[in-house]
């Protein structure tokens, strides 16, 4: 899915910047020219969008020092779903990720934890011949991957624990959730399994 299909999907730019920025960061409050800064978007189609979003019960307002604040309320039905929609949306088309997959000789990158909004090990699981200083400057490039935790794994030493059915590795590839941005290895793997 892409980011033209989110548009058709939520028909306004506006609010996919809205939904993308609320729903990656549930913890956060934000005041409309903050929101309008951050967005690069006119405060009018801000204003309108977040009535709109308060109106379905996806966001809540609360004022506080004059200012009127509006955060995620994570009670809302399909809040779980979209979170899920929108995180593998953006981080499959973030430019770490991009950069993750020109990286030489990895075979596969696995997006997990806070990259897609779910409780895991780790966040980001990568086979291949990849240096840990390498990767650790590219995940510097995005100041909030700043407390991501990561595993490298040569191809043999992953391939060897799958068949093994080492839990770690197995929880990480078999969580429908994770996201799978990157991958060589597919035969691999599948043979792993088999063992």
């Amino acid at each position: 899915m892409s980011s033209t299909i989110l548009k058709a999907l939520f028909s306004s730019q506006t609010r996919v910047k809205l939904l993308s920025t609320f729903l990656l960061h549930p913890e956060e409050e934000y005041y409309i020219r903050e929101l309008t800064r951050l967005l690069h978007e006119q405060i009018n189609s801000i204003r309108r969008e977040l009535e709109n979003l308060r109106r379905i019960g996806l966001v809540r307002a609360r004022h506080r020092n004059r200012k009127k604040y509006y955060r995620v309320d994570p009670e809302f039905s399909l809040y779980p779903e979209l979170r899920n929609i929108f995180s593998k949306e953006i981080q499959a088309e973030s430019p770490v990720v991009s950069s993750l997959k020109k990286l030489q000789d990895t075979e596969l990158i696995v997006l997990a934890g806070n990259f897609v909004g779910t409780e895991s090990k780790v966040d980001l699981l990568i086979v291949g011949e990849v240096k840990k200083e390498m990767l650790e400057a590219l995940l510097l490039q995005d100041p909030s991957l700043k407390n991501i935790k990561y595993s490298i794994f040569s191809q043999g030493d992953f391939l060897y624990r799958l068949s093994l059915r080492d839990r770690f590795i197995t929880t990480i590839i078999n969580d429908p959730r994770h996201l799978i941005v990157h991958n060589l290895i597919q035969k691999q793997i599948e043979e792993a399994q088999k063992k």
